[in-house]
């Protein structure tokens, strides 16, 4: 992910900041709970594409 982009990207749905998470390819946003996948460098920002994160994920962040 190119870390200019990761700047300027935040959740399409209350606007707060993302937290890139390299390993899992995904950006989490911790207000929402969700987190948006990445394909090919390409940040899937669409909420019904997101993944629900348990509590056990969110804790861990």
């Amino acid at each position: 992910m190119d870390a200019k982009l990761l700047d300027l990207l935040v959740c399409p749905l209350c606007k707060s900041p993302l937290l890139y998470r390299k390993a899992e390819k995904e950006l989490v946003c911790k207000a929402d709970r969700l987190a948006f996948r990445i394909e090919d460098d390409i940040p899937v920002m669409l909420a019904d594409e997101a993944r629900k994160l348990t509590s056990d994920e969110i804790e861990a962040l």
